[in-house]
């Protein structure tokens, strides 16, 4: 289409004053313009203006497909904006944007921040959780929030965990005639900002984050013994060598502790548990480390609990496997998939070895002891040998 439909417009504190004159002319052509009430107000949209649903809906958008429409969003619409839901919907001509700073530039201007070495994050529908993964001692955070209260609720989150002393940056209205900055301690914040839109910012202090080397702690983990601990753990996850964006399945999930630090790296996992119980210990730890979005848990068996999955780019089998197991999962991989199997039972060793002989891969078998009391002494407590199988389809 020459000529698009639909422009999507970012609108700062400054309404329209702060818009290029494209902006402004499509807006003057408009027969309908979207927004939230606050968008329509700095604009000056009154009778054609229509407020979005809630929870947003891009169907209200798209049923003025053809006819000259506005959609307001707040600063850059692209950046936990509504541009890319409606985008996605629709075909490269049909619409055109035009978009202004977003918060997270305008508060790292303010705040003088590199913004290429800041976390942006949207915490306005999502958990606190979501900094789990990022809080180091230094790390600086930009963070949407829902208003005032939920900035009040981040800092209280914040010093349960350690972090309040962390330094702590309320943004009210930024690039507007009503701008405010204040720097708090997380742990003494106090404010009431109850109503106002805000950003917040935190530069870490206190208490250490997670360690990005593979084998975390076991005792970071909810569990009921059935855990990969945390040598092997990280044995397995070298082999399964987990890459941003790619897709596990861990089966016989147990804890999830696979599932979580797969999920750590950038990827997402299913994690497939035939004991509810078990499987409510993985939403627990998912929801802790921050990773409910990553990793979806199925209490279930397979070869049921496959049918609506997508394929893996890898597989982890921490226990159960047996050779109608093995067949169901490996007629569903694509070839490159990567398989990682362990197995402590004589039987499951028996299979891996036989696996081995058909599929190639590598065959390990792990001995891990630990220095232990004996008296007035020390001896070796051997834990029981895992043999791990490694192979790609």
């Amino acid at each position: 289409m020459a000529d698009p439909w639909l422009t999507i417009i970012g609108i700062g504190e400054d309404g329209l004053a702060g818009l290029s004159e494209a902006s402004r002319k499509a807006l003057a052509g408009a027969e309908t313009i979207f927004g939230g009430e606050r968008h329509l107000a700095l604009a000056g949209v009154t009778s054609r203006g229509r407020p979005w649903p809630v929870p947003f809906d891009a169907e209200v958008v798209l049923s003025c497909r053809g006819r000259p429409t506005a959609v307001l969003a707040s600063g850059d619409p692209f950046w936990h904006g509504a541009g890319a839901s409606l985008a996605e919907k629709l075909e490269a001509g049909e619409w055109i944007a035009h978009s202004a700073p977003s918060t997270f530039s305008l508060a790292a201007a303010r705040l003088g921040w590199r913004l290429e070495s800041v976390v942006c994050l949207g915490l306005h529908a999502a958990p606190f959780e979501r900094l789990v993964p990022h809080l180091a001692s230094g790390a600086r955070i930009i963070c949407l929030v829902r208003d005032g209260n939920a900035a009040g609720d981040l800092t209280k989150w914040l010093s349960e965990r350690g972090w309040g002393a962390s330094a702590f940056w309320t943004l009210a209205a930024l690039g507007g005639p009503r701008e405010s900055i204040a720097k708090h301690r997380a742990d003494s914040f106090a404010g009431d900002l109850a109503g106002n839109l805000v950003a917040v910012a935190l530069e870490a202090r206190g208490a250490q984050g997670i360690p990005r080397s593979s084998g975390l702690a076991d005792d970071r983990f909810v569990h009921d013994g059935q855990i990969t601990k945390r040598p092997v753990r990280a044995l397995a996850l070298s082999a399964l060598a987990p890459r941003a964006g790619e897709r596990l399945w861990d089966i016989g999930a147990g804890s999830g502790s696979i599932s979580v630090e797969w999920a750590l790296c950038g990827g997402t996992a299913v994690a497939i548990e035939a004991r509810q119980d078990r499987a409510v210990n993985i939403r627990s730890n998912a929801a802790s480390f921050g990773l409910a979005h990553r990793i979806t848990v199925i209490a279930g068996t397979v070869p049921e609990a496959l049918a609506a999955l997508e394929v893996p780019d890898a597989v982890f089998v921490g226990g159960g496997l047996d050779a109608e197991m093995f067949d169901a999962v490996w007629s569903r991989l694509l070839p490159g998939t990567r398989v990682v199997a362990h197995a402590v039972t004589i039987e499951t060793e028996a299979l891996l070895g036989e696996l081995h002989q058909r599929h190639g891969g590598e065959l390990m078998r792990v001995e891990i002891a630990h220095a232990g009391p004996l008296g007035r002494y020390r001896s070796w407590e051997t834990a029981r040998p895992v043999v791990q199988w490694s192979a790609v389809r």
